[in-house]
């Protein structure tokens, strides 16, 4: 379970630093003071945790189906900036509001970050007991304003072209998606299973499946009549104006 979701914490981190990539400078460095100030500021409450804590949390199917809740709504918006992104770059011009959703999608960094950036800093502070918390937060605080532009940086000069690290941002997303769901389940499932078969419930399934296929063949061959129509009647219109 705790590899499980130190391996979410690794995607969140690297979806936050794809997602820059797609954004101004400007906008990645107020992202980063933002990033920076909330964990310089966070050690007063990271030194009231501790680890058995943070195990209840892990453990707490409550508040892991509510954490799934919010992963979910983040992952969907930032699939949805990469189709909507793939979108409008092969269909522009686009409809004023289709480019303000766009915009939106693309300013917004995600949320998941902070809560990532939080447990790093307890680890932190768990990791090198007898220093001074304020100086462990500052010191993390400083790498990670150092490591978010460098990490765009490298990732732009790694995958030059948009289109390419649009296709990791949605994998990735999707993968975070997996990974979430197995976190959340943490072993347990809604249902008892069954090793019996409804062969009713089977056949009905088959056969709707088979019906959809043979209308969908259907509605595919009665909408290229009429193009085909037209196109021997172009021919045979040619065909009388040469002679």
């Amino acid at each position: 379970m705790e590899t499980i979701v130190f391996v979410l914490m690794i995607l969140v981190c690297f979806n936050f630093l794809l997602k820059q990539t797609f954004r101004k400078w400007s906008a990645t460095i107020g992202w980063t003071l933002a990033c920076s100030l909330f964990i310089g500021w966070a050690w007063r409450y990271a030194i009231e945790q501790s680890k058995t804590q943070i195990a209840d949390w892990l453990g707490n199917p409550a508040l892991m189906l509510d954490t799934s809740v919010i992963l979910t709504m983040e992952i969907s918006i930032q699939m949805a900036y990469a189709l909507l992104a793939v979108h409008i770059k092969h269909n522009y011009p686009v409809r004023p509001r289709t480019l303000m959703a766009y915009r939106f999608l693309r300013w917004f960094p995600g949320l998941l970050i902070f809560p990532v950036l939080f447990s790093g800093l307890v680890a932190l502070i768990f990791s090198f007991p007898g220093y001074s918390f304020s100086a462990i937060a500052w010191c993390f605080a400083a790498f990670i304003a150092l490591l978010i532009p460098i990490g765009k940086k490298l990732i732009i000069r790694l995958l030059p072209e948009k289109e390419l690290r649009l296709e990791l941002f949605f994998l990735t997303n999707a993968l975070t998606a997996i990974l979430g769901v197995i976190a959340t389940v943490n072993g347990r499932t809604a249902t008892s299973g069954t090793g019996e078969i409804d062969w009713k419930a089977f056949a009905g399934v088959l056969l709707i499946g088979v019906t959809g296929f043979f209308l969908g063949v259907i509605r595919y061959k009665y909408k290229r009549i009429p193009p085909l129509l037209s196109r021997s009647s172009g021919k045979d219109i040619r065909k009388d104006a040469d002679s």
